[in-house]
This record gives C-alpha cells, structure tokens and sequence, in this order.
C-alpha cells in the first residue's frame, strides 16, 4: 500500500522539486516534469547514490562512483501498485496541489539517483513496471520511458532491456550532453568518448524507440565554443545518417547541483538555446527547448 505522509515531508509538487523521497517510499516518486509536460512517475534503481558518471550539474547528493544495489522486487511491485492506485483512485493530486492541468499520468520514467543501466536485472524490472502499469490501465495511455546516459547500451542486459521497453511501446532519452572530448570530460567525468556513445546510439535506435536529450549551460560564465559548437552538430548529423532518431531535446538548468562545480554553473540564456535549436532543426530533427 501506499506508506503515509509524514508532517515533515513536502506537500507541493513542482517542476523544481525532484526528490525521489517526496513520498516515503524507496524506488517510487513523483515529479513535475518540464519535458513531459504534466505527472512524471519515477523509479528509482540507484537507491545508493551511485553512478557510472558525475554530471557536474547532476543534483543527487553525496554522488558516488558505481552501479545500483540489489534490487527489492517485491517491494518494488508493491510500492508501484499501491503508489499508482493513490493516483489513480486516491487523494494524491489535492494532497500534493497539483494544478489541474496537470493532474494526469504522463509517463512512468525509469531514471532515478544514477544510471538505471547498470541494474544487470534491468530487463527483468523493466518487465515488472510493464506488467503492473498495464494491468493498472496506466499503459499504453502513458508513456514508458528509460532516461540513460547510454553507456552500458552495448550490454546484452542493456539491450534485453531495451527490447522489453519496446515491447511496451516505451522509449529511450538518451543524454548526449556534447561531442568535444574535453567538453565530454569536464561535463559528464564520462571515460567513454564520443564514437562509443554514437555506436551505443545506434544499437538503442535499432531496438526502441530513441530519442537524444541534451543538457546546454554556461561554466564559468562561458558557453559552448565555436569548435564544441560544430563539434555537436557534426555528431548529430551523422547520428541522423546512421540512425531513424527523429527528436532532441534541448534543455538548460532547472535545479542546483549537488556536485562541487555548483558555483561555476549558469542557464544557458533563451537567445542561445533557441540559435542551437535552429541549427539541429536544420540537420532535419525535431527538437524541443524547455528553461
């Protein structure tokens, strides 16, 4: 069943507040989503704070390096049950004031406090959530989405995983933040370098429904250069190739990160964001833009 509130925890949903505590449970928790536009329900995997990367704009705190725990099934499955019966059938939008325009489920996203991938039990939980949101009447009405950095693609869990998700018509938002090495570096601390992640773009494409989500900013009050610039728009040109990838959605930040680079980090200003935009449209993408 769905655990109660305490006094303490937040009563207000809002596009800034992403903590996957909000409701006491462990792998469930809601969000108000600027790119899904509405309820974003989120899963959790990397309950220890454990990543393969560290995005210096990601806003887990106390971020390690490494992959997700063991995963609770059971209580997964009870958690998801009872969470989307609250919403569905309970008082969750009122408690949680959420406006009326945005009282509907739009997508039950896997994402969480690092890389979902790296959950070798990945095709087996991606599964379980199918089965439980379509006996619910969640699917296929909402969207199933898989937020990835898309590193560990290339593994046969990966892609198990990937062909579960398609299975229930869900979908792929595979983070390609650049295409510059050093950018690649500084930004994501990520080792793979940009071939690796176009060929894991390419196999994800080949398996589900793919789309590419970039996160544009300024450090230390300067923007991409000219040469990252061309360097991205390269790189996408020949994903559009190589690959059927249709959208890109471009985004800046919303929430302060929880890493030490915090400080140096600024939106990207409209002006900027929407030049880039045009740019990626002219390669023949769709693209969306969100602040």
């Amino acid at each position: 069943m769905f655990a109660p509130l305490t006094e303490t925890m937040a009563l207000t949903l809002s596009t800034t507040n992403h903590r996957s505590d909000i409701v006491g449970l462990k792998y469930v928790y809601p969000v108000l989503s600027r790119r899904a536009g509405g309820l974003s329900i989120g899963v959790n995997f990397n309950t220890n704070n454990a990543c393969n990367w560290r995005c210096i704009y990601c806003q887990v705190p106390e971020l390690t390096l490494g992959t997700a725990p063991v995963l609770d099934f059971a209580l997964l499955e009870q958690e998801l049950r009872g969470f989307l019966a609250h919403v569905l059938h309970g008082d969750f939008y009122p408690q949680f004031q959420v406006p009326e325009d945005r009282r509907v489920i739009k997508d039950i996203a896997i994402a969480g406090n690092g890389e979902p991938t790296s959950l070798q039990k990945l095709p087996e939980a991606v599964g379980l959530i199918g089965r439980i949101a379509t006996e619910l009447g969640v699917f296929p009405a909402s969207r199933f989405v898989l937020i990835t950095n898309g590193s560990l693609i290339h593994k046969a869990w990966g892609q198990d995983g990937l062909k579960i998700l398609h299975q229930y018509g869900g979908e792929v938002w595979f983070k390609f933040d650049c295409a510059d090495a050093a950018q690649r570096k500084l930004i994501n601390h990520a080792a793979q370098g940009t071939e690796a992640a176009i060929n894991n773009l390419v196999i994800a494409s080949t398996l589900c429904r793919t789309k590419i989500q970039t996160c544009v900013f300024e450090y230390r009050d300067q923007g991409w250069s000219k040469a990252q610039r061309q360097a991205y728009l390269d790189a996408l040109a020949r994903i559009k190739a190589e690959t059927a990838i249709e959208k890109v959605m471009l985004y800046t930040l919303a929430r302060p990160s929880a890493q030490p680079e915090a400080g140096d980090l600024a939106k990207c200003p409209p002006e900027v964001l929407h030049g880039l935009a045009d740019d990626v449209r002219a390669l023949g993408f769709g693209v969306s833009v969100n602040f």
